[in-house]
């Protein structure tokens, strides 16, 4: 298959992943398994020889990829053309650090993100917190870092949103009702709810009806408009569609809040050059956040701070565990 060529994020105008990562896994780029190794749920394709529970970097050193142009996607949003204006001083950054060019991607599904990655079209990306271990055991996605403070402090937590007007004042309360979901792979937006919210008195797609929004912004909007009752949403997002003045907070209630979990990851390719890996952990460690458009957008974030998978992302794992999630191509495909 001929290789798409991609337009540069700054000449023309954005392109979608989903365009860049139609060939089927079975398909794609070392798609043969590799000889018996330790791999825990990492696909066939990769090897964890260090038990780190990331993909190794090929042992053959020609199978590292080292490309003059660099590709970066962040996680789906509801309007992609904002983000691509938001995320720019950053890619003016990683240019110059890595002295390669960056094109900038819109990514109009988690699967399509995660597919693009296995393919080898897509280098570095921000992954969002429930798919990042899709992306980690489908694609070799490596994270190394997430936003947060300059104290190290970094995560978000789970909200339940109600209209003002609702009549639903707390959990219990959902028995009935018809709930709004984001998407199946979500962490905040339908798998820790499912884990979580029997505790509280509420059975996902027993108590209440589920009914999949396909985004947070979509699942807010709607309560906004008293399409759907209540909606779990991640607090990060929230945040910044209040910022922007999308909805009008005095509309809408809290009656239900978690603990914090991790956001967005960052990621490289499991088999890129570990001279270019240095390089591009370099930029994000080094970015200032303090006066740019990315900085605006995400308050009270003030750097990129380093983390581990298998660390970080353990709470993630274990409320996936509990709704015995898969790291499949199946599991995947229900978003």
């Amino acid at each position: 298959m001929a290789a798409v060529q991609a337009a540069p994020f700054k000449k023309r105008p954005l392109a979608s992943l989903a365009l860049i990562s139609l060939l089927p896994l079975a398909m794609l780029a070392s798609a043969s398994a590799q000889a018996d190794c330790p791999r825990g749920d990492l696909d066939s394709i990769y090897c964890d020889e260090d038990g780190d529970m990331v993909a190794d970097r090929p042992a053959d050193e020609s199978e590292w990829a080292n490309p003059d142009t660099l590709i970066f996607a962040y996680t789906p949003v509801e309007d992609p053309a904002i983000y691509s204006d938001i995320w720019q001083p950053f890619i003016d950054h990683l240019e110059e650090v890595t002295e390669r060019d960056v094109r900038f991607f819109a990514v109009q599904s988690n699967s399509a993100q995660v597919e693009a990655m296995r393919s080898g079209r897509l280098h570095i990306a921000g992954f969002s917190t429930g798919p990042t271990p899709f992306a980690v055991n489908l694609a070799g996605a490596v994270p190394f870092a997430l936003m947060g403070s300059d104290d190290g402090q970094f995560g978000y937590t789970l909200q339940v949103y109600t209209h003002v007007d609702s009549g639903i004042d707390e959990m219990a309360d959902l028995a009935g009702k018809r709930v709004a979901h984001t998407s199946p792979t979500s962490n905040s937006g339908n798998q820790a709810p499912r884990a979580l919210f029997p505790d509280l008195g509420v059975v996902p797609d027993e108590d209440y009806e589920v009914v999949y929004s396909g985004s947070h912004d979509q699942s807010m909007l709607g309560v906004v408009a008293r399409d759907y009752d209540a909606a779990p949403v991640a607090s990060e997002v929230v945040e910044r569609m209040a910022a922007r003045g999308l909805y009008d907070e005095d509309e809408v209630k809290i009656i239900y809040e978690s603990d914090r979990f991790p956001t967005t990851s960052y990621n490289y390719a499991h088999n890129l050059h570990p001279d270019l890996v240095e390089k591009i952990e370099e930029a994000f460690f080094s970015f200032d956040f303090a006066g740019t458009a990315l900085g605006e957008e995400f308050e009270g974030v003030e750097k990129f701070i380093p983390i581990n998978y298998q660390e970080h992302w353990q709470v993630i794992r274990t409320i996936q565990a509990a709704n015995d999630v898969s790291y499949t191509r199946e599991d995947l495909d229900q978003e």
